[in-house]
């Protein structure tokens, strides 16, 4: 069982940078593929960007591709979410999550796999 609790959301102007994080409970953290999603309201849950159980692979959305970065500390039990250049059409409620499976699986831009989820955290980015 792993629990996830994220945190660092808030409201920014476009063009500004939040940070968020990912703190997981439980001491199989590093065993699992870690993702981060967004939800728009009347929009679809979206994927974000993965990383591999031991942090050296990454993977993102077209979406934020060359301005978000996510990586993760293993000593810590905690997923990162670097975003920079926001733009307003990056609102949304973000949630990490993890999953069990494989990285070459390429399953983890689907957000099915994925075996447990946080609660989520509401970025707001003002025009």
């Amino acid at each position: 069982q792993v629990q996830l609790v994220e945190s660092g959301g808030g409201l920014v102007q476009a063009g500004g940078s939040l940070r968020l994080s990912c703190a997981a409970s439980g001491r199989t953290f590093s065993s699992y593929i870690m993702g981060w999603f967004r939800q728009a309201p009347g929009k679809e849950r979206e994927f974000i960007a993965a990383i591999s159980v031991s942090g050296s692979t990454t993977y993102y959305g077209d979406a934020v591709k060359g301005r978000f970065t996510i990586s993760r500390d293993n000593a810590k039990n905690t997923v990162y979410l670097q975003m920079n250049s926001l733009k307003p059409e990056d609102t949304g409620v973000y949630y990490c999550a993890a999953d069990r499976g494989s990285w070459i699986w390429q399953t983890f831009t689907r957000s099915a796999p994925y075996d447990y989820w946080g609660q989520g955290t509401q970025v707001t980015v003002s025009s």
